[in-house]
């Protein structure tokens, strides 16, 4: 439901694909999802929902880098 919400608020226009919370709740919901499908034995789910939150991870070091080097 997170990364639901996340895609709903961005499809909206609430939130962009910049924003510190969007990246977040992607990162939160691919670790549920990354939990539930190793438990269940869906790994390649598991897998993919890993490379999901690395993602979601190096978006926000970049949003992170960027915001430190304009102040």
């Amino acid at each position: 439901m997170l990364i639901l919400l996340a895609y709903l608020l961005l499809s909206m226009g609430r939130l962009t694909g910049q924003s510190r919370l969007y990246q977040w709740m992607n990162v939160v919901g691919a670790a549920g999802f990354t939990i539930n499908g190793w438990w269940h034995g869906a790994l390649p789910s598991a897998a993919l929902n890993v490379v999901w939150m690395l993602i979601g991870g190096f978006a926000l070091w970049r949003i992170w880098a960027k915001r430190g080097t304009s102040t």
